[in-house]
């Protein structure tokens, strides 16, 4: 199998670079992407509430219990990592403005000493002599610019805040929407009774599409071969229950 992407020609990346396209994206600054909350959430929820359909189910246990546990699981699961994801990600943009004030204060009270990091830094990069100390001094020249500049250099980070709210409410959605698979054979037997033979079999069907779904979504936004990106994710979810189930066999005279 080989993981191959695909590349745009060179008119294509012609097409998208034109002087005026150029200027518009940047002045709009890059837009937060939610692919990563949003991944987090589907793959764990799809993981975890397979994890409690093949534990009971390798226990023996009644689909009653499978419905209970797994919506015990969904909703009690999905919030607590919608909630941590969202403190999180607050976290690290109250960390980004706690840095931007002390890079300021430094800046303040010690510009000499900021103004030689700057020039490491573009020294490092391979400027040196004249062309050096104009680029120190255009950088320097303006604090916001010069903040900006240490923010992504010497701290490695992004200039722009992550929407906490959304990333969590991404988690949360994902979460519930692919978590819910898992159960929906079970759930169907329950108001139509006998409408589905052997709804743990069901159940392995639809989260492995869900599992496929979910990973080739992830291949296509980083440019992956789709294939790559769900066997991976089959692969990953497929362990977690096997597991479970496992865990529930060995353990049925418990219950």
């Amino acid at each position: 199998m080989t993981n191959s992407v695909r590349t745009e020609s060179r008119e294509e990346y012609a097409a998208k670079h034109s002087a005026t396209q150029i200027a518009d994206r940047l002045e709009e600054g890059p837009g937060s992407l939610y692919l990563k909350d949003f991944v987090y959430g589907a793959i764990d929820g799809a993981v975890t509430t397979f994890a409690v359909v093949a534990g009971v189910a390798g226990a023996g246990l009644s689909p009653g219990i499978i419905i209970i546990l797994g919506f015990a699981n969904l909703i009690a699961d999905g919030f607590s990592m919608a909630v941590s994801n969202f403190l999180g990600t607050r976290s690290e943009n109250q960390f980004r403005q706690q840095t931007r004030k002390r890079e300021m204060d430094e800046i303040d009270k010690w510009p000499e000493g900021e103004r030689e990091e700057i020039r490491q830094i573009y020294a490092s990069k391979g400027f040196e002599g004249e062309l050096l100390e104009q680029v120190v001094g255009v950088i320097t020249s303006d604090k916001e610019r010069w903040v900006d500049v240490m923010i992504q250099e010497e701290h490695g980070m992004s200039l722009h805040d992550h929407d906490a709210r959304a990333a969590g409410l991404a988690t949360f959605v994902a979460f519930i929407a692919i978590g819910l698979i898992p159960l929906l054979p079970y759930l169907l037997n329950w108001i139509v009774p006998g409408s589905i033979n052997g709804p743990f079999l069901w159940s392995c069907v639809m989260t492995g599409i869900a599992f496929l779904w979910v990973g080739a979504l992830k291949a296509r936004f980083i440019n992956q071969a789709w294939l790559v990106g769900a066997v991976e994710t089959v692969g990953i979810g497929g362990a977690a229950a096997a597991m479970a189930y496992g865990i529930g066999v060995l353990l049925k005279g418990l219950a």
